[in-house]
């Protein structure tokens, strides 16, 4: 057992690593991301619109298909109108109809129709990038890493609800690869990487492998070579939609926050990074600021961090900080900290040899 397939599916890019572990070898791909692939052959094709497939990453797919429901008929199926919001109702608020799959099925028929077949996986794509690369489209193992809100109980919101969900596992195993799940054991509360799982299930591979991109970056980034070197790290992982900073120390996690990018300013990010080390955050009162939440297990004090590494396409935010701020690249590639992140993830789960991403 040694290829691997591994991808990222963020908002902006979708970053691809093939890996065998036998050789040594790599190939890397940074690719636009399915959501804004779609969104730009939704926003192109004529007439009314029949939506199928899964749930996958909203952002501008959503906007698209509710500026085309002012002036056109759009379509969507249960499964797939998942990706716009959980709540059918609000969903039809944007002048959206939900038909069943079945009916789907036979008005896919219908040429009044232009049909978009929704998903992060896409076969075919996915075919023609690992083609270029010059490898054959067969796996041992895939692993993928998309941000998944969850479906949070009635009167929580989306965001306390997928801050719940890692505080319970971080509480329990506080490494970022206890968030790895399995094909068959993804939490039920995690809709998109659900979806994902079982669309990769049938690629040609034997194992498949999910992980929040969140965990899986904070992971990628501990193994660029400085920040492997050290115990008392500082993380800051700046991506297209969201961004995400964690304290960890000896490999553990001893807390995290996560923010809206384009909510947060270089200033706000170095006082986060100061007060996550301090132990000084407190979840409610991130929440009330619109970020995502804030998680404390332990403190080490900012005076005593080692190295504070960042990566994520949008690091440019932080290039002028004051702090002694190093940019990562796992594999020697910041584009990689999130499919590093899962490969690593998925080599502790096994047991395998330690992979050097130098």
């Amino acid at each position: 057992m040694s290829k691997f397939l591994i991808l990222d599916i963020g908002a902006g890019t979708m970053d691809l690593l093939y890996y065998d572990t036998e050789s040594g070898l790599h190939y890397k791909a940074v690719a636009k991301s399915p959501i804004l692939h779609l969104a730009e052959r939704a926003k192109e094709v004529p007439g009314d619109l029949l939506i199928m497939g899964s749930e996958m990453g909203g952002g501008a797919l959503s906007q698209v298909l509710i500026r085309r429901a002012q002036d056109s008929h759009v379509l969507m199926t249960t499964s797939s109108a998942a990706t716009i919001h959980h709540d059918m109702g609000k969903v039809q608020s944007w002048g959206i109809a939900i038909i069943e799959d079945a009916e789907a099925e036979r008005l896919s028929r219908d040429p009044k129709y232009s049909v978009i077949t929704v998903g992060d996986v896409d076969p075919e794509r996915l075919r023609h990038i690992v083609k270029g690369l010059g490898v054959p489209f067969s796996f041992d193992v895939i692993g993928i890493c998309a941000q998944d809100h969850g479906i949070p109980p009635e009167g929580m919101s989306h965001l306390d609800h997928r801050h719940t969900v890692f505080k319970a596992s971080l509480d329990r195993n506080p490494f970022p690869h206890a968030l790895l799940y399995e094909r068959n054991e993804v939490p039920v509360t995690f809709n998109r990487l659900t979806s994902i799982a079982e669309s990769a299930a049938l690629l040609p591979t034997e194992e498949v492998y999910v992980m929040d991109s969140g965990m899986a970056a904070i992971l990628g980034a501990t193994m660029d070579h400085r920040a492997s070197l050290k115990q008392k790290v500082l993380i800051l992982d700046v991506a297209t939609s969201h961004t995400v900073g964690a304290a960890l120390v000896g490999g553990e996690i001893a807390g995290f926050f996560e923010y809206h990018t384009k909510d947060i300013s270089l200033q706000r990010l170095e006082s986060l990074l100061v007060s996550l080390a301090d132990g000084a955050l407190e979840h409610t009162q991130i929440l009330k600021e619109g970020g995502h939440g804030a998680y404390i297990r332990e403190a080490f004090g900012f005076q005593a961090t080692e190295i504070i590494v960042a990566t994520g396409p949008k690091r440019r935010l932080i290039e002028n900080s004051r702090l002694p701020i190093h940019f990562g690249a796992p594999l020697g590639d910041n584009m990689m900290t999130g499919t590093v992140g899962v490969l690593e993830a998925i080599r502790r789960h096994k047991g395998l040899e330690p992979i050097s991403y130098l």
